[in-house]
């Protein structure tokens, strides 16, 4: 689950962090990466569980407004449709989740309010209104209601930044990204793996993990010379007007640029753009864009570049 492009973001907030507090300690850095990159993936285990939380809710409003009606499970009056959706009654005992809550501990119990309020804007949605009125009743549209539903509505839900916040400081500026996978992880589910189903790993290989520990000691390691390298291809200013967090990404990208010959100098180059975009200012980017791309002509010619 873990991906380079949060790697490369993980990275940058801690490469930053590193010089800020003096850059004293590159072993306790690098275990403070691999934790928070780990964290990332408790994040995606804990935004599954919230759509068995809010089902859990909603099964307690139907069988509160059974117990007023005088009615039972089998009548028409209250519809269980919705809260025996066959997707959630799968993810709810799938083996891979019930361990991390067992082991983690977590659970979406103390936040009872927000999942009233989630559950609310669930059921005035249209996504709801139509998967109530279906005449379709198979697993398909029960897993399909649950994408629509996530991305249409909790990932657009500002209020669960602050619930996020209180869970773990390093949650917010992961579920962006964590968002794309919880969707990827409905998409794939399928009924006759039961409680099998396969979850996301924690890392696809572990040449992702190996990358983020060499892409993050390089950049510390070879410091003096990105930077040299930066300030040598900058016209007209001086390299200590620079914004640092921009300096900051850049000595990344060129560590990654330098250490991974196998990934193509545009694809490095085109994702540090982008994270400037998001942490730095709203010219960032594009300045970054031009030094970085300078800096890679003059290594070229000078026969510095590794070979692609």
């Amino acid at each position: 689950m873990i991906n380079r492009t949060l790697i490369r973001l993980k990275i940058v907030q801690l490469m930053y962090s590193y010089y800020q507090n003096g850059g004293k300690n590159v072993d306790t850095a690098e275990k403070e990466l691999l934790f928070s990159l780990s964290k990332a993936y408790d994040l995606y285990n804990y935004l599954l569980m919230l759509m068995v939380a809010v089902t859990r809710y909603a099964l307690e409003q139907v069988e509160h407004q059974e117990h007023l009606n005088n009615v039972t499970h089998n009548d028409a009056v209250v519809s269980h449709r919705f809260v025996d959706n066959k997707f959630i009654m799968q993810l709810e005992v799938n083996k891979q989740l019930n361990e991390f809550k067992e082991n983690q501990k977590k659970t979406w119990a103390n936040d009872e309010d927000y999942i009233k309020k989630l559950y609310a804007d669930i059921v005035a949605s249209e996504y709801y209104k139509e998967y109530m009125e279906s005449e379709q009743n198979d697993y398909s549209l029960d897993r399909d209601v649950w994408r629509k539903i996530y991305k249409n509505i909790i990932m657009k839900d500002e209020r669960i930044d602050a619930v996020l916040e209180d869970q773990s400081l390093y949650w917010n500026d992961d579920k962006e990204i964590v968002d794309t996978f919880v969707l990827k992880t409905i998409k794939r589910f399928d009924e006759k793996n039961g409680a099998d189903q396969p979850l996301m790993p924690e890392y696809k290989d572990d040449e992702d993990r190996n990358f983020a520990v060499k892409l993050f000691r390089r950049t510390i390691l070879n410091d003096e010379y990105y930077r040299s390298l930066i300030s040598q291809s900058i016209k007209n200013w001086e390299f200590s007007r620079l914004a640092y967090m921009d300096v900051v990404i850049m000595q990344i990208a060129m560590a990654e640029i330098l250490s991974f010959p196998a990934i193509p100098v545009s694809v490095s180059i085109n994702e540090y753009v982008e994270i400037a975009k998001y942490y730095s200012t709203p010219k960032s980017g594009g300045y970054i864009n031009g030094i970085i791309d300078n800096v890679v002509k003059k290594l070229k010619a000078e026969g510095k570049l590794p070979m692609k």
